[in-house]
């Protein structure tokens, strides 16, 4: 099929390309041959919604494989995987005849409670970008697109449509800019979906700096940006900026508008052009890939898949000993008592605009069942019911004591319920239910021998964590859950899953805490740079568990590191791994940078790497990390582009932010930052110019000469020269005057100096 070029078109034509259809799809120009093509949800499976569905789609979409969210997928570490996942989606929605999946969500977790966590990776934008740029390269690699999402800073779900993230410029950047640079430099999707919020009081929809000079400019983006559903403001103001394509439809209306501000002049026709190409192009891109996987869906290969990434996504968090041997894991012959609704009924998904229509649900309790050679008992242990009555409470407690107390193990498991983490609205705190606590305790006292299993989209409080031996946190985990939890409790998979959010002992240590939610539609990024572990690290806080987090069946021995710079100027880290215990495991190595004597503020350590090796047991691998000298850089306020501080750095190769088993410095020499003097330059900017500097030095020593008066008030042992460095130069004649004589400094040989500096002069030229 060709697509007509945009010179082809009608200006009404053009305007109508650039809003929706309908629901999903996109307008046809059936006069010329364009066609619409359809959108829809992601991101860990395809929510496409059938014809006779309601108009969301929630109610009836077809059968899908339901992978793990994000929340998952992420705490796996594993590139290669997240891949295989984008390839598997991007396949489902090639054999659905879908043209863009709307994923993945790549937006920090600033705050627990956060009410959309469980579809975002991580508290940290190089797990996020990495991981993200994998799915999209597998997704589009089946000739399909995605959909980079929320373009930016969509931290929380209360007051979205409008709320502003008032953020700084730095953490902006550095934190919650840098993943989505990373997709788009290292994946390029196809579409980038703008964000409900505004940042520092501009609706992302119409704001030409995110979405133009940020995002196409810098970054090299060249594709669509799509407006979350319902995010446009003003539609004009939003084309002129680059929001191309607002969805879902608008009847006409904002078409019209359009129209109307180019023909009187307030909007220019080649911008309206520009946009409508862009739609054009995304047609073109939808058509050509259509039909490239075909049909049917290999529904158990998908299945198989969905199961290997939710083993992969586990993180066991404790597995201490009891009578002199670690709970986990379970011997099949055992005798299991299985606590909690979670295990019969799984809790897979989060709700809203994410929840897929999955092929097939595994329980854990079917999935033990079918491992296990020894006995399985279930007792329900708690109701996730919004009122339940005293009685019941205790019948099911007193019923799942009764099972704990003749099993060798007892097995819970725990979480949220499903109405406390949705799409639209965040959570007021991080706690489990009180019965699931109390019923934590009472089934302790009747056996010590019990493991914890934690079914959350977002992370919640441990308060026993001193008390259980084993804590397994399996998240929200997709449509084959129920059989990969029970592969790694009864030994058949290994986990290697590891935090890629800090579990904090209470929501009151968070950094966000004192700013989350925001008032009057206002909300305040006070932590800065210290989200997540930048923050707990830096204040040396307790922490339930920390970021990276995540013990093995096997134990991993770290030898000597080593780092050097490469002629590309990124930092080559390589350490020796030995799996030093009786099993094959997977160990994530990450690689943490600090420079302590910068002259910018930094955390104390910030991931800039992380690999992952396979060994069996008494093996020995060497892990090489890459750590890119880009993301050494801060972004400096005072130039307004990034820069690379030369210095010695320290990377610090590690089991997790707080478990570092190597250190090694390595020096990188930095970026040339030379700033415009001027009158309130301080003299020690002054001094540190490469041209004005050497004046400078030799001015003040001939002033020193002839300033024994001033010299003599000051006390023993004070350094005047370095008491001086913030003294703006302008100033200077005021204390060299001090000198008496005629040797002053006046303001026109100050002027003259800096005019020199600014120029490039050397004295003498």
């Amino acid at each position: 099929m060709t697509i007509p070029d945009i010179s082809e078109l009608t200006l009404e034509e053009k305007a109508s390309l650039t809003s929706g259809a309908s629901f999903w799809y996109t307008k046809p120009v059936e006069r010329a041959g364009i066609p619409s093509i359809m959108v829809t949800d992601g991101p860990h499976g395809l929510r496409k919604q059938r014809e006779s569905g309601d108009h969301l789609g929630l109610g009836d979409s077809v059968p899908a494989t339901c992978f793990p969210p994000a929340v998952g997928l992420g705490s796996s570490w594993d590139v290669d995987l997240a891949h295989r996942v984008g390839e598997a989606l991007g396949a489902e929605t090639s054999i659905e005849n879908v043209g863009v999946l709307l994923g993945p969500g790549i937006n920090i977790k600033r705050s627990p409670l956060c009410g959309r966590n469980f579809e975002y990776l991580s508290e940290d934008p190089i797990v996020s970008g990495v991981i993200g740029a994998a799915i999209v390269n597998g997704i589009q690699s089946q000739g399909v697109g995605t959909s980079l999402k929320h373009f930016a800073a969509n931290n929380q779900e209360l007051d979205r449509m409008r709320s502003s993230s008032d953020i700084d410029p730095r953490p902006l950047r550095e934190i919650y800019l840098r993943g989505f640079q990373r997709v788009v430099e290292d994946a390029q999707p196809w579409t980038v979906m703008c964000s409900y919020n505004r940042i520092n009081g501009v609706y992302a929809s119409e704001d030409p700096w995110l979405l133009t000079q940020v995002l196409r400019d810098e970054w090299g983006f060249d594709g669509l940006v799509v407006s979350d559903w319902g995010a446009v403001n003003e539609r004009v103001s939003g084309l002129a900026a680059g929001m191309d394509l607002e969805m879902p439809a608008s009847g006409g209306v904002t078409d019209a508008q359009i129209v109307t501000a180019v023909q009187d002049g307030a909007l220019d026709e080649s911008v309206l052009d520009t946009a409508a190409g862009r739609v054009l192009d995304l047609v073109r891109k939808a058509t050509a890939g259509a039909g490239a996987v075909a049909g049917p869906l290999d529904v158990d290969a998908h299945h198989a898949l969905a199961r290997e990434a939710a083993g992969r996504s586990i993180v066991l968090l404790k597995n201490d000993p009891v009578d002199g041997a670690p709970v986990l894991p379970i011997a099949k012959d055992s005798s299991i008592a299985l606590i909690g609704e979670f295990a019969q009924t799984p809790r897979y998904q989060g709700a809203g605009s994410s929840m897929i229509n999955p092929t097939r649900l595994d329980s854990a309790l079917d999935g033990i069942r079918a491992l296990a050679t020894g006995a399985v008992t279930y007792a329900r242990g708690f109701s996730t019911a919004l009122e339940v009555a005293d009685d019941e409470v205790a019948a099911l407690r007193d019923e799942a004591v009764a099972a704990a107390s003749i099993a060798d193990v007892a097995v819970l498991f725990l979480g949220l319920p499903a109405r406390l983490e949705s799409e639209g609205y965040d959570r007021t705190d991080i706690d489990l239910p009180a019965a699931q606590l109390d019923l934590v305790d009472a089934v302790l006292a009747a056996n010590p021998r019990a493991v914890v299993v934690l079914s959350n989209g977002g992370v919640v409080a441990l308060p026993f964590t001193d008390r259980v031996p084993a804590i397994v946190e399996a998240w929200l985990l997709g449509q084959a859950g129920g059989t990969a939890t029970a592969d790694v409790l009864l030994g058949d998979v290994n986990p290697s899953g590891k935090l890629t959010e800090t579990i904090p002992v209470r929501l009151e240590d968070s950094p966000a805490y004192l700013d989350f939610p925001g008032e009057f539609s206002h909300v305040r990024y006070g932590e800065g740079l210290f989200v997540g572990y930048r923050w707990y690290d830096a204040r040396r806080l307790e922490v339930a568990y920390p970021f990276g987090h995540g013990l093995s069946y096997t134990t991993f021995a770290y030898g000597d590191a080593s780092a050097s710079v490469t002629g590309d100027g990124d930092i080559e880290v390589r350490v020796a791994v030995t799996n030093a215990g009786d099993r094959a495991g997977r160990e994530v190595v990450q690689a943490y940078t600090s420079l302590p004597d910068g002259v910018v503020q930094r955390p104390v350590r910030e991931l800039k790497a992380f690999a992952s090796v396979s060994l069996d047991a008494g093996e020995t691998g060497e892990v090489v990390l890459t750590v890119r000298r880009a993301d050494l850089a801060y972004w400096d306020i005072r130039v307004d582009r990034w820069v690379v501080e030369g210095g010695q750095y320290l990377v610090d190769v590690a089991a997790s932010s707080r478990d570092i088993r190597a250190t090694v410095p390595v020096a990188v020499s930095g970026d040339d930052v030379v700033l415009p003097l001027s009158r309130t330059s301080s003299l020690g900017e002054v001094m540190a110019h490469p041209i004005a500097g050497p004046v400078v030095h030799a001015a003040i020593a001939q002033m020193m000469g002839g300033m024994d008066g001033a010299a003599s008030i000051m006390p023993e042992g004070v350094d005047f020269t370095k008491m001086m460095e913030s003294f703006p130069i302008g100033r200077i004649g005021m204390m060299a005057s001090l000198g008496g004589g005629e040797d002053g400094v006046d303001a026109a040989q100050i002027d003259g100096l800096i005019a020199m500096a600014n120029a490039g002069q050397t004295p003498g030229q």
